[in-house]
């Protein structure tokens, strides 16, 4: 799967991150979140696979998405018996964002970025339009913090597993009401908060790369991107674990369901039979292989966002392989017509 699709998914997420950049700065968040939607859905369908899209995007505020259960690729075409060999057909689970971080675009700011996990069939946990309480923190780290201890537990592990002081930490968490209690507990244990408004599974795989000065993803976000993310680390063997968020009352706005005893029963439908599990990466991303995609939209600790210049376009993705135990930088630039001059840098 990694030779055959590797090159692939890249393009998937270089097109809708093109697409989306379009609208960089514009204020309109639906509309850079549906193009990049648009451009992702027409590339995947012209690769030669039979995909299904089990995590997907927009339930939440009614954005355009790519829908839970949608097949896409060649091989799911009306005429696929005539164009697939069903002894070479690629058969791979999808998680997509399209557009990470749609505010982030909205309004010009850093850190969105177009994004998709891929892994055979049953490879990805399908998980529900819910919240997630997540952990994220460096390979060094890995099974030695656990999301059951306290912020100030694991900040004393975490400090201890990088040889550094806890005023040396930097702990990223989302800028919500939810998280008030966390922010005062990891600043009185004496580390460093960076707050984002948007895009934590940048966040959360920045924690895996030395020299982010990103150390620790602490707090509650959304769960489909916990998965995403929950796959990249895997990839990259860093630690990540997330327990669902069934109860609108502690995430206080934006939860999909009225009523806890609701959201439960919508767990119980969907084969979840324990809600309060906590999952580690190997068992939200699974499969045998996992391959993890990325491109900046706008600037990121990462990626560089779209540049436009007369002519095309230069992108900066992120493709991580299980596979192949890598981690690549992919700098692209686009034509579209004929340019007048080539930037190096």
């Amino acid at each position: 799967m990694d030779a055959t699709l590797g090159l692939e998914i890249i393009e998937v997420v270089e097109q809708a991150a093109i697409a989306s950049a379009r609208w960089m700065g514009k204020g309109e968040k639906n509309t850079a979140d549906q193009v990049a939607v648009e451009a992702m859905r027409e590339r995947m369908n012209k690769i030669y696979m039979r995909g299904r899209i089990v995590i997907g995007e927009g339930e939440r505020d009614e954005a355009p998405m790519l829908y839970i259960g949608e097949e896409v690729g060649i091989c799911t075409r009306a005429d696929a018996k005539d164009v697939c060999n069903p002894d070479e057909l690629v058969e791979i689970d999808i998680a997509v964002d399209p557009c990470e971080g749609t505010n982030l675009v909205a309004y010009g700011q850093n850190g969105s970025m177009a994004v998709l996990a891929i892994s055979e069939k049953g490879g990805l946990f399908a998980a529900p339009d819910f919240y997630m309480n997540k952990l994220a923190a460096p390979p060094a780290a890995k099974n030695h913090v656990d999301i059951r201890k306290t912020p100030t537990e694991n900040l004393k592990i975490l400090a201890d597993c990088l040889n550094r002081t806890v005023e040396e930490l930097v702990v990223v968490v989302m800028d919500r009401p939810r998280h008030k209690d966390l922010i005062t507990e990891i600043r009185n244990a004496g580390a460093r908060v960076r707050l984002i408004s948007d895009g934590d599974v940048s966040a959360a795989i920045s924690c895996a790369f030395s020299g982010t000065n990103i150390h620790a993803l602490m707090g509650i976000g959304a769960a489909p991107e916990g998965v995403i993310s929950a796959a990249a680390m895997r990839c990259l063997g860093g630690h990540f674990q997330g327990q669902l968020i069934y109860d609108p009352d502690v995430v206080k706005t934006g939860l999909i369901g009225e009523s806890k005893e609701g959201n439960l029963a919508r767990l119980a439908e969907m084969g979840i039979t324990d809600p309060d599990r906590i999952y580690n990466a190997e068992e939200l991303a699974c499969g045998e292989t996992v391959l993890f995609a990325a491109c900046g939209i706008t600037p990121g600790t990462l990626m560089n966002g779209v540049r436009f210049f007369h002519g095309g376009a230069r992108t900066q993705s992120l493709v991580i392989s299980s596979q192949s135990k890598t981690a690549r930088f992919v700098d692209t630039i686009h034509l579209v017509d004929e340019p007048k001059t080539l930037q190096l840098k």
